[in-house]
C-alpha cells in the first residue's frame, strides 16, 4: 500500500482566492478518511496570481502541492499534469470554484469501497446559468451521436479513481485530451453517486460560448471520424441526384423538345458543387491538422516551477 492513500488534483483557474477555503474543506473531509493524503493544485496560468496564494497554502502545509504550469493549457491538459505527479490508492479530481463540494468525496469513497474502480458525482440540480446547462446537453447529444456513446450531461470530472485506472491513463499521451472520456474508454467497473452540485463562489467560467464551439470540435474530431462518412455518402447522394436530373433534362430534350436552362442556372450549379467540395476539403483538412499536431509529439504540457514535489510519478 502507498503511503499516500488518497490524492485530490484540482486544476486552477479564476478562482484565487477561494482557494484558502477549498483546501480547508478538503482536508476536513479527507480527515474523516485517512491522514495520509495529498493535495495537488495545478496552476494552469490563472490571471488572478493563484501561484502565490498555492505557494503560502503549500508552505504552511507539506501534503499541499503546487505545480505551475508555463502557460495556458487547458483544464484538461491541467488535470494530466496533476495526475502525472500523483502516486496514490485513490485519485479524486476536482474544480477548484467550489461548485464541486469536497464534502461528497466520502460518498465517492464509500462507493468505492464496494469494488468499484470508478465513481463518479451525478450533479442532480446543476447550480449552472440556464445557458450554460443549454450549452452541455446540447454538446453531449450532439458529441454522443458522433461518438456513438451515451452521456450523461450532469457528471464531469468531479470522482475517485483507482489506482490502476491511474495507471492507465498515465498512458495517454494524445494532445486532444477530454479526461472523462479517456477514463469511460478504458471501461473500469463505473458507479454514479448523487451529489450537491453549489454555487461558484468565486470567479467566473472560463469556457465562453466560443470557447464550448471549439472543445466541442475538437473533441468531435479527436473520437470520431463520422464526419468524413458523412462527407462522403452526401458526395454519393448529391452524384447521384445530378445524374437523374442530368437524365431528366435529356429526356425532355428528346422527347418535347424543352431546352435546358441558360448560364444563370449552370452558374449557380457550380457555385453550389464547388462550396461542397471546399467544404469536404475543409473538413479533410481539419483531420489532417489533428494527425499533423499529434506527429510533432510537443509535450502534452510544460511545468515552469513545482512546491512540495520532488518528481514527477512514473
Amino acid at each position: 500500500m502507498n503511503k499516500t492513500h488518497i490524492c485530490v488534483v484540482v486544476p486552477v483557474y479564476g478562482c484565487s482566492k477561494g482557494l484558502s477555503t477549498l483546501c480547508q474543506r478538503v482536508k476536513n473531509t479527507l480527515e474523516k478518511i485517512t491522514k495520509e493524503y495529498q493535495i495537488i493544485l495545478v496552476n494552469d496560468a490563472s490571471p488572478d496570481n493563484a501561484w502565490l496564494n498555492i505557494l503560502k497554502l503549500a508552505s504552511d502545509d507539506k501534503r499541499i502541492k503546487g505545480i505551475n504550469l508555463s502557460r495556458n493549457f487547458g483544464q484538461h491538459h491541467a488535470i494530466t499534469a496533476g495526475i502525472n505527479y500523483a502516486d496514490a490508492d485513490w485519485l479524486v479530481v476536482m474544480d477548484c470554484d467550489l461548485q464541486d463540494k469536497p464534502e461528497e468525496i466520502i460518498k465517492f469513497y464509500e462507493k468505492a469501497q464496494e469494488g468499484y474502480d470508478v465513481v463518479l458525482g451525478r450533479r442532480v440540480e446543476r447550480n449552472d446559468s440556464f445557458f450554460k446547462k443549454t450549452a452541455s446537453k446540447l454538446f453531449y447529444k450532439i458529441f454522443d451521436h458522433f461518438t456513438d456513446q451515451k452521456s450523461d450531461s450532469t457528471v464531469a470530472n468531479f470522482g475517485i479513481y483507482s489506482k490502476k485506472v491511474i495507471t492507465n491513463f498515465k498512458k495517454f499521451s494524445e494532445q486532444n485530451r477530454t479526461f472523462p472520456y479517456f477514463i469511460k474508454w478504458m471501461g473500469f467497473d463505473t458507479a454514479s453517486v448523487d451529489i450537491e452540485h453549489g454555487a461558484r463562489d468565486d470567479g467566473k467560467s472560463s469556457y465562453s460560448l466560443s470557447r464550448l464551439i471549439k472543445f466541442g470540435l475538437d473533441n468531435i474530431l479527436a473520437h470520431s471520424n463520422k464526419p468524413l462518412k458523412y462527407s462522403v455518402i452526401f458526395g454519393f447522394l448529391l452524384s447521384f441526384f445530378s445524374f437523374l436530373y442530368g437524365f431528366w433534362l435529356i429526356y425532355r430534350y428528346l422527347f418535347f423538345g424543352i431546352a435546358v436552362a441558360g448560364w444563370t442556372s449552370t452558374m449557380v450549379s457550380i457555385y453550389f458543387v464547388g462550396g461542397l467540395i471546399f467544404a469536404n476539403l475543409g473538413v479533410l483538412g481539419l483531420y489532417i491538422g489533428k494527425i499533423y499536431d499529434e506527429t510533432k509529439r510537443r509535450p502534452i504540457f510544460i511545468v515552469k516551477e513545482t512546491c512540495n514535489i520532488e518528481k514527477e510519478s512514473v
